[in-house]
């Protein structure tokens, strides 16, 4: 059967339509399927750092506080100012890909082998215990010093390699970047923490 002329245009317009939708849609949705998932190496790390950064950052303003000395209040500001940066950085990602800030998953299994990394009381590798933290609250001039370098130390060490995994591994450029620009960050702190104690006439913690 032949067709009309006018109905060879609508038809051809209608194709035209169909394409453009099909385009758009397909547009909207592959940076949908590019998103990480809830079990992605990208949403893991996000929600553990978020987590490890949030104690760093306690930490670090009991330095800004309590620190005895100007070195170690102007670095527990550092600290606390770009961890803190970082948190907000980690929780937009989540929001940005619909997904929540937390998950049933447990700690360190977005990293290979990262259960076996975890404490014996399931703490994060770095992160210092409730113990840890009141003996730190209670100290005083250098010893709180010393104290809250050689946890700091301890707890940067235990982050870094974190970083470094998602540096390597994580799906998006953009949080392979930001884990770079942390593990740099936090490199940068373990020397300057490293040097302090060594002023201090202390050493770091054996674990």
């Amino acid at each position: 059967m032949r067709l009309s002329r006018r109905a060879r245009l609508s038809l051809g317009a209608l194709a035209a339509v169909l394409l453009l939708a099909t385009g758009i849609a397909v547009g909207y949705l592959v940076p949908v399927l590019r998103q990480p998932g809830n079990d992605s190496i990208d949403a893991g790390f996000a929600r553990d750092m978020s987590v490890h950064h949030a104690q760093a950052v306690e930490m670090a303003m009991f330095a800004y506080r309590l620190g005895s000395t100007d070195d170690i209040r102007t670095l527990g500001y550092d600290i606390a100012a770009s961890q803190q940066w970082q948190i907000g950085q980690m929780q937009t990602w989540l929001t940005q890909w619909h997904l929540l800030p937390h998950s049933d998953n447990r700690p360190m299994s977005w990293m290979p082998d990262g259960q076996n990394t975890l404490q014996p009381d399931g703490r994060m590798p770095g992160m210092a215990s409730s113990d840890e933290l009141k003996r730190l609250k209670s100290a005083t001039g250098k010893d709180f010093d010393v104290l809250w370098c050689q946890l700091m130390l301890r707890h940067h060490l235990g982050g870094i390699h974190m970083a470094e995994v998602a540096a390597q591994k994580a799906q998006t450029t953009e949080v392979r970047t930001a884990a770079e620009q942390m593990r740099a960050a936090q490199q940068y702190d373990i020397s300057a923490l490293t040097d302090k104690l060594k002023d201090l006439g202390a050493q770091p913690l054996s674990s």
